[in-house]
């Protein structure tokens, strides 16, 4: 099986290794001499290093067909496209939590949507120490029941480097690492396309595509049934890659960057709270700053945190009291146990296009950046604005994180590091100029022409 989302996360891993030594540097200089001016524009520029437009290679093109064929789902109805709509930032274009799929089209997905853009850089999963200085992916180890979260800072991220955490791979709970795992994921999940390999077989031998793709399959993919398979996951793969829809980097921000654009007040505003410790804190999980060789910031550092979103009773699941969604843990195998200072965990979502979705955290439990925000600032303060109550009338705060597991809870990070009595790290006034910020990292000029073939 060719593996070309590995070769290409393995090459972006090593950039990224030999460059991550200059990210503290950045960070400090974000708190300093390089703070926007007070006409919004940017001290520092950079010139950022973005991949190039390109005609599509055939085995893309291929790709591309399949991402909008319905005829691959068990329904004939679902497509890659369907979830992931290119018209909204491949993320789902409404406000259902979750999706519904399935042979009848009736059935739940397990977890909201995410958005396929900016994943090209994704490093494998693996869990080690948080070291942004650290030249190889560490691997896995067994995690201590009661291992301890260090401080993580937007004026220096290395400040957690004492942490082991888990850290890369696809999906809410990474447990893809490449994006043709990634597909095969929701193509054969009987809630989601619920296809069958008999059925995507049947399909690729009689698609407008079949005969393009068995030419680059060759005599394996004749013989081969299986070989055939892996070179249409590759195709899918090499689609993700190669399509600057995908990671256009088109933002008004990265505009920012390079100098050739500027903040409104409040925007601007928005950015010193987003970078500020003692503030917004945002940039210590949603790193903001390009890398010395230009690669820009892809607002997310790849890792895992238990931040306690509410349970959601639309998720009809949800609604069975001893059923319990916990992420990372339960992806691999034995994990509750093995891994069970990490139950709880999901992935940290890049920022980019947040402005644009309506379904956020992994069981799609809020639906605008403000009720996101407002639960990072008042969790803790007033819980009772996000969590249901029990019959004797008491709040059941982390209502979706089992007991034992509530010690994986992020409580140490502004500003969630709040108590009962306390202020909020942040006002509602810096909550909105924080969105307005946020809208900045919007894609513009994303060429959604390239919809199905």
């Amino acid at each position: 099986m060719r593996d070309c989302s590995k070769q290409t996360q393995f090459l972006w891993n090593c950039v990224a290794a030999l460059t991550m030594f200059f990210v503290a540097g950045a960070h400090a200089q974000a708190g300093g001499t390089c703070q926007p001016r007070s006409d919004g524009s940017n001290p520092c520029p950079v010139a950022l290093h973005t991949p190039e437009s390109r005609p599509l290679s055939a085995m893309a093109q291929i790709g591309k067909a399949m991402f909008y064929d319905t005829a691959l789902s068990g329904s004939g109805r679902l497509s890659c496209a369907s979830c992931h709509d290119p018209a909204n930032h491949y993320g789902p274009s409404g406000v259902a939590a979750v999706f519904l799929g399935g042979t009848d089209m009736k059935s739940q997905g397990r977890r909201a949507v995410p958005s396929l853009m900016y994943l090209e850089r994704q490093p494998a999963f693996s869990i080690g120490p948080d070291d942004p200085l650290a030249e190889t992916a560490p691997q896995i180890q067994a995690a201590s029941a009661t291992a301890s979260h260090g401080p993580k800072s937007a004026a220096n991220t290395a400040a957690s480097a004492a942490n082991l955490v888990p850290q890369g791979g696809l999906f809410w709970d990474g447990r893809a690492d490449t994006f043709q795992q990634q597909a095969a994921g929701p193509l054969y999940d009987p809630v989601e396309m619920a296809s069958t390999r008999e059925r995507v077989l049947e399909r690729l031998n009689h698609a407008p595509y079949t005969d393009a793709l068995k030419q680059l399959a060759g005599i394996s993919g004749e013989k081969s049934p299986e070989f055939l398979l892996d070179e249409a996951m590759f195709a899918l793969s090499r689609y993700q890659v190669e399509e600057k829809d995908f990671h256009p980097y088109s933002s008004k921000f990265d505009s920012w960057l390079e100098g050739r654009a500027k903040f409104t007040s409040l925007e601007r505003r928005g950015y010193l709270l987003f970078n500020d410790p003692e503030k917004g804190n945002c940039a210590a999980c949603h790193v903001d700053t390009p890398q010395a060789n230009g690669l820009p910031p892809l607002f997310t550092d790849h890792q895992y945190e238990a931040l306690g979103a509410p349970r959601n009773l639309d998720i009809l699941m949800n609604r069975d009291a001893s059923h319990y969604d916990l992420g990372v843990c339960d992806a691999q195998s034995a994990g509750r146990k093995a891994l069970a200072s990490y139950c709880g965990m999901f992935a940290t979502p890049t920022l980019r296009n947040s402005a644009t979705r309506r379904v956020f955290f992994h069981n799609g439990v809020f639906h605008s950046l403000d009720k996101v925000l407002e639960f990072y600032a008042l969790r803790d303060i007033d819980p009772a604005r996000f969590y249901g109550r029990d019959s004797s009338g008491n709040v059941r705060a982390y209502d979706d994180l089992p007991q034992q597991y509530r010690t994986n809870l992020d409580t140490t990070d502004a500003p969630l590091d709040r108590k009962p009595g306390d202020q909020p790290g942040i006002s509602e006034d810096e909550r909105a100029a924080i969105i307005a910020f946020l809208k900045t990292l919007t894609d513009r000029h994303v060429t959604t022409g390239h919809g199905a073939p």
